[in-house]
């Protein structure tokens, strides 16, 4: 069991696992957390020096119910399996979770005649319990929506969730229970063998009896390193503006528009911290870097967001961000066992991963028997609560006895988003402790606030090297 971001590869037997599992984002981790059930060697490898660094950290943030998915799809099967696995599994480790329920609101006369055929196809995917809203109906349930709305489809189930705090989950409790993570290490070769495939990276050399590959926006380019050349990923990015939490009273709901063509288009959705998100676009790129935000993306998606919610527009704009999903001219996963390769791929997953991930775990769990794995015996995993970063349950600041047992709980550090020197600290000595001050955020919400760092900054960046250079006089 280890976390590793530098300095060499094991060599020797410590470089050979049964499965290596390539991507560390939120599928690629729950495939790990996965197989650690099992007596195997795992080792979960990225080319980021942080889990959950691409894809996974850039996105909506709701766990779906599935209601809109192609019926009888590989991707509407694991949706749906994924919400209810989730949904558990975030309520065992305390991910914050909170079910606010959807409305998908048309806006004209076509969109409401589609209304009817989505609830039709919501029954076919097994969601039983949506219902369709007069005007009345939803501006009773949602009071600052813009003029012009004709009716909604409710789709109770439909939650917001934290998806930094998830991947975290995942990969905390692989290493945990016994696999090794590697992290800033790109594979660059694959070098196929029998028994072991080698993995060549700048760090040394891997050594698998079987592969996965969860490389999202590049599991493309993975799949040509061992001779497969199935499906092109198009990077389609998605911008989103984060509105600051006075925000947060204007949407009671997740306010879906009517799908076109290119996904489930703009919507404005409460976050698990106290925001609101309007978001995201869908542009098509051919530069799978291109994570920057544009004003004409911007733009449009303030002139959109005024129609649906006029009164957000007169709200502070705490962040602007944007992601990238990985469209592959298909709309189903690109989950594929590769026998005589002895190889998964999982690619093509899209926005509806995060809900999906621990469903599609046990999918790829199966096909890895498929190739040959000989898992032997389940055996629990280690337990693992998370730390709460979501506004709607007790945060640490206003927990009297955490703070009486450890006054450092106590003293705010970032004051827009509440953040106390305790949980900075405990972040910094957690099982993957954050590789720089992008991925405390995500840990802690520290400098994440309206101020974006610009008052608490230098501190939080003073307890970083602080507890650094006491790592190092400890050794």
């Amino acid at each position: 069991m280890s976390v590793t971001r530098r300095g060499p590869l094991p060599e020797g037997p410590g470089a050979d696992y049964d499965v290596v599992v390539v991507g560390a984002g939120v599928v690629g981790s729950a495939i790990a957390r996965t197989l650690a059930r099992h007596p195997l060697r795992i080792a979960l490898v990225d080319a980021a020096d942080d889990v959950g660094d691409g894809t996974s950290k850039a996105n909506t943030a709701i766990l779906h119910t599935g209601f809109d998915a192609a019926p009888g799809t590989l991707e509407a099967r694991l949706v749906r399996e994924g919400h209810g696995l989730l949904s558990a599994y975030a309520e065992e480790t305390g991910i914050p979770v909170e079910p606010l329920g959807a409305l998908l609101v048309a806006w004209d006369g076509q969109q409401l005649a589609t209304l009817p055929r989505l609830a039709e196809k919501a029954a076919r995917n097994g969601h039983h319990t949506t219902r369709l809203l007069s005007a009345a109906e939803l501006l009773e349930r949602e009071p600052h929506l813009g003029p012009g709305a004709l009716g909604a489809l409710a789709v109770p189930g439909e939650s917001v969730i934290c998806p930094w705090t998830t991947t975290l989950a995942y990969a905390t409790q692989a290493v945990r229970s016994g696999v090794d993570l590697h992290l800033g290490c790109r594979v660059e070769t694959v070098r196929a063998g029998d028994p072991y495939h080698r993995l060549v990276t700048p760090r040394g050399v891997l050594r698998a009896r079987l592969l996965v590959n969860a490389c999202g926006l590049h599991a493309d380019a993975f799949d040509a390193l061992v001779g497969r050349e199935d499906f092109t990923v198009t990077p389609r990015r998605g911008q989103l503006l984060v509105f600051d939490k006075f925000a947060r009273d204007l949407v009671r709901h997740i306010l879906l528009p009517v799908p076109g063509p290119l996904g489930k288009g703009v919507l404005i959705t409460p976050t698990v911290y106290g925001n609101v998100l309007l978001g995201p676009t869908a542009e098509d790129l051919s530069d799978k870097t291109a994570t920057g935000t544009t004003a004409d993306g911007l733009a449009g998606l303030r002139a959109q967001g005024g129609r649906i919610l006029p009164a957000l527009l007169d709200e502070e704009v705490t962040a602007v961000y944007a992601g990238l999903r990985a469209a592959t001219g298909q709309e189903d996963y690109r989950i594929a066992a590769h026998p005589e390769l002895r190889y998964v791929t999982v690619g093509g997953i899209r926005s509806t991963g995060l809900t999906a991930s621990l469903a599609i775990a046990e999918h790829v769990r199966g096909l890895l028997d498929d190739c040959g794995l000989d898992a032997g015996p389940e055996r629990p995993l280690a337990e693992v609560r998370m730390p709460n970063i979501g506004e709607a349950f007790p945060r640490p600041y206003r927990d009297a006895r955490l703070i009486a047992a450890d006054p450092a709980y106590g003293s705010i550090v970032c004051h827009c988003e509440r953040v106390t020197r305790g949980e900075i600290r405990a972040a910094l000595a957690s099982t993957i402790p954050p590789a720089g001050l992008d991925g405390l955020r995500r840990r802690t919400r520290a400098r994440g606030g309206r101020c974006q760092g610009h008052y608490c900054g230098a501190r939080v960046r003073t307890l970083v090297e602080d507890h650094g250079r006491e790592g190092k006089d400890g050794r």
